[in-house]
């Protein structure tokens, strides 16, 4: 990867901005896909706060500094970034954007289909890419599949010939893996929390007083989003969690009814992986955004940077299932100590 290449700068709070740090593994896929373009959308699963948004903007950077046109759109938050000189098109996401709620993220979801044609098609232009922030939140998950062939779609039957397309969306919700694997209409791919040595960069860049490094990994396992989470309660990991027991429903009757399989799956996550474990749990669980299931092997192709590693009981990984952080993992171990 290019030593010369821009690193963005991400805000991390209201009045302090961080860097991007890291992720040299994703960001030589990236080069990969502008070199190749992508034969079929790339979708991009992991954790919540894993940091798939900071790498989109990173990438959307460094699509541009390789002779791409790029359209980078988080319909959710109403937010895009344009990296092309074609003025129409940056007006048509802001008037997109300026849509009452609800409105605007279905608009903003199509458009970034919609532009990556006109680009082709009407300006002529040969190398353009498209990157999504979790869209499938914005339309609907049972549109995910859809969205996706959309995508393929414009690969493999564009407007106009091209040199290059590179189409990636990436998101949080599991319960839209199997649906889009199933019809084998996307490149399916997983990004894991941030590797300890990149995370400490993150840490480091952290003004104030903060604990000791060890004592945030072990929490956050690497996801910069619970890193900002524990930043924003004064490193107060009981406020966390409190707050993902309301956030992820684990209320007393959902942590009763499964409360013999909680004892098992806390200290560790692999049991939901034997053939006993009830679909329906996991099937919550995943839809709760508290586990990632069926994990790839630990082989780079399957990965978006660098993979987790097989096992690591103390951040709560196992083989085939993981908790997506252990805050994660101790909120539902703290439900269970208040269900009696």
């Amino acid at each position: 990867m290019c030593p010369l290449m821009r690193r963005v700068r991400l805000s991390f709070l209201p009045g302090l901005e961080i860097e991007f740090t890291d992720r040299d593994g994703a960001l030589r896929q990236v080069e990969d896909w502008a070199r190749e373009s992508t034969r079929w959308p790339i979708v991009v699963f992991g954790p919540e706060g894993c940091g798939k948004s900071a790498f989109l903007r990173q990438a959307t950077v460094m699509l541009r500094d390789l002779g791409y046109d790029v359209v980078y759109i988080d319909p959710l938050h109403r937010f895009f970034i344009t990296h092309t000189d074609v003025d129409e098109i940056t007006r048509k996401l802001a008037d997109a954007a300026s849509e009452t709620l609800g409105i605007a993220q279905l608009k903003l979801a199509t458009l970034a289909i919609d532009i990556i044609k006109e680009l082709l098609e009407k300006w002529g232009r040969k190398r353009v890419a498209v990157l999504v922030d979790e869209v499938f939140q914005a339309i609907g998950l049972e549109k995910a599949g859809l969205y996706v062939k959309s995508l393929l779609t414009l690969i493999e039957y564009p407007p106009r010939s091209y040199e290059g397309i590179v189409a990636v969306v990436a998101t949080s919700e599991g319960v839209t893996r199997g649906e889009i694997g199933r019809h084998r209409w996307a490149h399916l791919t997983s990004m894991w929390n941030m590797p300890k040595e990149g995370f400490r960069q993150l840490y480091e860049a952290i003004p104030g007083f903060k604990p000791p490094f060890d004592e945030v990994w072990r929490l956050t396992g690497g996801n910069p989003g619970m890193l900002l989470e524990l930043y924003r309660r004064g490193w107060n990991a009981y406020e966390v969690v409190k707050a993902l027991i309301r956030d992820k429903g684990l209320t007393p009757s959902f942590i009763a009814k499964w409360r013999d399989w909680f004892e098992r799956v806390v200290d560790d996550p692999e049991a939901l992986w034997s053939p006993d474990a009830p679909e329906e749990l996991i099937k919550q669980l995943i839809e709760r955004n508290l586990i990632v299931y069926n994990m790839y092997d630990r082989d780079q192709a399957f990965w978006v940077d660098a993979p987790p590693p097989e096992r690591d009981p103390e951040l709560g990984i196992g083989r085939d299932v993981a908790w997506q952080t252990p805050l994660h993992r101790e909120a539902v171990r703290l439900a269970l100590s208040e269900v009696k």
